[in-house]
């Protein structure tokens, strides 16, 4: 297996050689946990998957089959409903050390935090769903940079307490709800032991070909305790070794399809980039600096035959939306005619005219 190999499979792993007949909750789920502080790229990110419009997935998460709260590293996540709860008590406490910690920096103890969560609680009780402005307010924590930052910790603290999670979106802004007014708890838990061992053959089927350090950057757990749960779940594995590393990837029957026409438009932080320690399979050395930052910043891309080869941005105007592409290498004008032709899927899923630019 080659790196354009291992690409071209992460395309089928991850459900974007072939738009899936599944729905926006069922992409989520596959995917296990699908980062989301972009919130607009994020929908895109479950519609070029599915070919979902942004209004179907819109109201998958306002009736709460996908939810959006801070779970894995400590960063906006999507999670289907059915795996929210496991999912925190797994990963929930070593992201809340970061929380706790960042929260003391602004006279903020644990118990001063599980004292807030006892106001939150009774502010949202009876599916009444706020802002964190709006909570901010009740709260008495008063607006400004500092306390903005505060402000942020509180929710994510609550969110990975499991006590709130995003609520039905008011007009353009972001709410909070109750977790458990959103979704009903199970009355079984999964031992750290099983959660592992579903997050590890959840990322493997979903994202392999991947290595350890990938599943140990996306998890978000120490490489030790990542090769321990590998090395308990290998046998429902496959495994290659290219260049001294060893990429583990699910049973499923894989069609190595070799298309002429294999272009993708896709968002902002999504997970063809975003979920492996390092990305050499899907974009050369010296054009990663084009595509994502030092310090996180992950743009929208195109890629061609599971390369990455440019990136786009969109702006929207009053009756259209505006794409804008910058191609890593020159591009001649009917070259690019036929990567244009791979925008046709998100206008479909905005229901909306798009010209290039």
């Amino acid at each position: 297996m080659t790196y354009h190999e291992i690409s071209l499979y992460r395309l089928f792993s991850q459900k974007l050689l072939e738009t899936s007949p599944s729905s926006p909750q069922e992409i989520v789920h596959h995917l296990g946990a699908m980062q989301a502080q972009d919130y607009g790229m994020a929908k895109w990110a479950i519609g070029s998957r599915c070919g979902a419009t942004e209004k179907e997935i819109e109201e998958a998460i306002n009736s709460a089959q996908i939810i959006r709260t801070h779970i894995l590293r400590p960063t906006w996540h999507f999670v289907a409903a059915e795996d929210i709860y496991w999912m925190l008590d797994l990963s929930g406490p070593q992201v809340q050390k970061m929380t706790i910690s960042s929260a003391k920096k602004y006279d903020y103890d644990s118990k001063k935090l599980d004292q807030t969560n006892s106001k939150i609680e009774k502010l949202l009780a009876g599916n009444n769903h706020l802002t964190r402005e709006e909570i901010m307010q009740e709260l008495d924590i008063k607006k400004s940079s500092s306390q903005d930052f505060l402000g942020a910790n509180i929710m994510m603290h609550a969110e990975l307490e499991g006590l709130v999670c995003n609520g039905k979106m008011k007009g353009k802004q972001i709410t909070y709800a109750l977790l458990e007014e959103r979704v009903k708890k199970p009355k079984t838990k999964l031992t750290k032991e099983e959660g592992l061992a579903k997050l590890a053959k959840r990322y493997f089927e979903s994202h392999g070909p991947a290595t350890l350090l990938d599943f140990s950057w996306w998890s978000g757990f120490s490489p030790t305790i990542c090769n321990a749960v590998i090395n308990a779940i290998k046998l429902q594995l496959n495994c290659i070794e290219i260049e001294d590393k060893i990429y583990y990837y699910g049973n499923q029957p894989f069609i190595n399809y070799h298309l002429n026409k294999n272009i993708h438009y896709l968002p902002a932080f999504d997970e063809i980039l975003i979920s492996y320690k390092t990305r050499e399979a899907s974009i050369l050395l010296e054009h990663q600096s084009k595509a994502f930052t030092n310090n996180g910043i992950f743009k929208p891309i195109i890629m061609e035959n599971s390369k990455v080869v440019g990136t786009w941005k969109r702006s929207y105007k009053k009756d259209h939306v505006k794409i804008e592409t910058e191609f890593f290498n020159e591009t001649e004008m009917s070259k690019k005619a036929i990567l244009f032709e791979g925008i046709k899927a998100f206008e479909n899923y905005l229901e909306n005219k798009i010209i290039i630019e």
